[in-house]
């Protein structure tokens, strides 16, 4: 059984978030945390805020809008 508010698929969890822990977007993305923080570190990965504990985040919108920047125009 599952708590109010929360759904039975994890993975649909991870959609409904305002925010997204590092963790959520690598198991999201299929990657390691090393591949997140190389693209990060690139500037190639989506912009986080960090939490005054050092912690990152990612605001939903801003992970959505990043995924959807990545799509390629059909040749």
């Amino acid at each position: 059984m599952t708590r109010p508010g929360r759904t039975a698929n994890p993975s649909k969890q991870v959609r409904e978030r305002r925010h997204l822990t590092i963790a959520d977007v690598c198991e999201d993305l299929e990657i390691s945390r090393s591949t997140f923080y190389d693209w990060r570190a690139k500037q190639k990965g989506p912009r986080c805020l960090r939490l005054p504990n050092g912690e990152l985040r990612i605001r939903r919108i801003d992970y959505d809008d990043w995924i959807s920047s990545l799509n390629e125009e059909a040749a």
